[in-house]
């Protein structure tokens, strides 16, 4: 009797909790069906985005380019649903100034159709741009002239070459200066442009490389955003030339010793043409008319693409000839 009671609790039990089951699939189904028909309903939803402008002419900057605009979307519940997936700080728009065809209202003041923000919207929410409603028919935005001045370019390299190579002159850019844009409180301090870093290792040769400027994180505009850098490459060896000290005055004077000895490195397509007259050397004269016992002398010039590696003496001692 016990046995039958039993096997009659269990099946009890395994009818509940088939029943339990069931109730739940059940209820599971009607609350997504009533989900889904919740979402296919439209909704009108008020919103707002945040509106970056960019690509202003070289010659104006954007006082207001960043501002917020307030629109209606009259989506169904799928869309509103995306839309609330956005985060606050991405609901952001950027209009080109370059795509948009705007027009001078009065002054610094400028406009164009909000049509184009609906399009920019549209086009993120996968809707049709006819599902927003602008509070705003027109985009107002300031925009100022800018001030200009034409500044050379200072190139910054860090170039490396094979061994025995080296850099034959200064490196050559074109264009040499270009004209910046901005406010006159940053405009004035600029004396130059620089480029980015331009790196190279294990160089043989001579190269054109393309380098972009620097513009202070946008602060400043340009009328070319790169230049052409053209470094002449040559193989070098080294050379040592006796150069004559001598006066460059009517004064007579002997000098010990007579030379000074420079130890150099020369591209070879110059080396037949480097002579000891390519150099020249300078005399401290304020130590002359001091009666100083030893004169201070120095290299004053030399080929500008020539390296010096050394020079001797640094002093000399004299002799005035009547």
């Amino acid at each position: 009797m016990t046995d039958e009671l039993n096997r009659i609790k269990q099946k009890v039990e395994r009818t509940n909790k088939h029943s339990a089951f069931t109730f739940l699939v059940f209820l599971v189904i009607s609350t997504a069906a009533w989900f889904l028909v919740k979402l296919s309903e439209d909704y009108t939803t008020q919103t707002s985005f945040r509106l970056q402008l960019t690509d202003a002419p070289t010659d104006q900057w954007i006082s207001s380019d960043e501002q917020s605009v307030k629109m209606s979307l009259n989506v169904d519940g799928f869309h509103v649903l995306r839309y609330k997936m956005i985060r606050e700080p991405k609901r952001v728009v950027t209009i080109a100034l370059s795509d948009v065809p705007y027009r001078q209202e009065n002054g610094d003041t400028y406009s164009f159709s909000s049509q184009y923000v609906a399009e920019k919207i549209a086009d993120r929410l996968n809707i049709s741009a006819s599902d927003i409603t602008m509070n705003d028919a027109m985009i107002y935005f300031n925009m100022s002239p800018l001030k200009s001045k034409v500044v050379p370019i200072a190139l910054r390299s860090d170039i490396k070459t094979q061994r025995q190579f080296g850099l034959y002159g200064i490196p050559t850019l074109e264009p040499a200066s270009v004209t910046i844009y901005g406010p006159d409180e940053i405009i004035d301090t600029v004396r130059s442009v620089h480029t980015e870093l331009l790196s190279r290792t294990n160089v043989g040769e001579s190269f054109n490389a393309s380098v972009g400027l620097d513009l202070l994180d946008g602060k400043i505009h340009s009328n070319t955003t790169e230049v052409n850098a053209t470094f002449e490459i040559d193989k070098f060896t080294e050379m040592d030339v006796e150069v004559p000290i001598k006066m460059t005055d009517s004064l007579k004077m002997r000098f010990f010793p007579e030379t000074m000895s420079v130890k150099c490195l020369v591209a070879m397509r110059d080396y037949a043409s480097i002579t000891p007259e390519s150099f020249s050397v300078a005399v401290d004269k304020q130590q002359l008319k001091a009666m100083q016992p030893l004169l201070d002398v120095r290299l004053a010039s030399w080929p500008p693409t020539v390296q010096i590696i050394s020079t001797r003496p640094d002093k000399v001692e004299y002799l005035i000839v009547q």
